[in-house]
């Protein structure tokens, strides 16, 4: 069984020595090749990076790639396992191809482990942190275009926890189902919200909407999975990050940028 878990990159980046990983430049219809393989070849949607992240190399894993598992992480995002590499002399350790094996022998789907968000909903979260005008248009999409998640999708404003990130590991046949579910919906969001009036930063909400969207498809489909701790390559100042959520929450101020990226 062919297995591929992809590394969406945006720049030149160390990343797994096994050919598990396909390192992937995201977003290469609109920047400068640096060597790994370009999401802008086949049936694609490279062009759209700036606002879809790495959800463009996704779309083209969907579309263009032969195997029979395929997976999505991120440079700076892991799932942990027994795979040692080094970052600038940083090691760190990362799911193996036998540990994949393992696990996939057992289940269709990997995700993360839930990231918990304990004094607010999901929702509450997001509007807080970011502009809720598409995460709400997306749900009067499924509503009109897919009722039978919608009961799930207003859970968002009770639930405290949920897979993140966008990483995944799906057999391909419950990631066709995925990926054709989401994209419609996200399609239908491009053609309602005009990016124009956000700044870079908030534009990107597509990749962020389809986070939230992750367990409603999940959790109304019933798909069984398994859970993998997911790690960071990078140092995490959650100091800062936790400033930048209290003056958000209790001070009304947005995102303004990443930590990194």
């Amino acid at each position: 069984m062919q297995k591929k878990i992809l590394v969406a990159l945006h720049k030149s980046y160390p990343t797994p020595p096994q050919e598990l990983y396909l390192p992937v430049q995201a977003g290469a219809a609109v920047g400068e090749d640096f060597g790994a393989q370009r999401d802008d070849s086949g049936d694609n949607i490279s062009a759209l990076n700036p606002y879809f992240c790495e959800l463009t190399a996704l779309y083209w894993a969907w579309k263009n790639l032969d195997c029979d598992y395929i997976g999505l992480v991120h440079y700076r995002r892991y799932f942990v396992g027994k795979l040692k590499f080094c970052i600038n002399g940083n090691c760190i350790s990362v799911l193996s191809q036998k540990e994949a094996d393992r696990l996939l022998s057992r289940t269709d789907v990997i995700l993360p482990k839930k990231r918990n968000y304990y004094i607010e909903t999901l929702y509450s979260h997001y509007a807080h942190t970011m502009y809720v005008e598409p995460l709400d248009e997306a749900g009067r999409i499924i509503d009109e275009l897919y009722p039978a998640y919608s009961k799930e999708f207003a859970r968002l404003k009770k639930r405290r926890s949920a897979h993140m990130f966008n990483m995944l590991v799906m057999k391909k046949s419950v990631l066709n189902e995925y990926c054709t579910w989401l994209f419609d919906i996200l399609f239908k969001l491009k053609d309602r919200i005009d990016v124009s009036q956000y700044d870079d930063f908030h534009a990107r909400f597509f990749g962020r909407v389809s986070e939230l969207l992750l367990d409603v498809w999940i959790n109304t489909n019933r798909i069984k999975y398994c859970e993998v701790k997911m790690r960071y390559t990078e140092h995490v100042n959650w100091a800062q990050k936790g400033a930048r959520f209290l003056r958000a929450k209790f001070g009304h101020k947005k995102y303004e940028a990443s930590d990194n990226r």
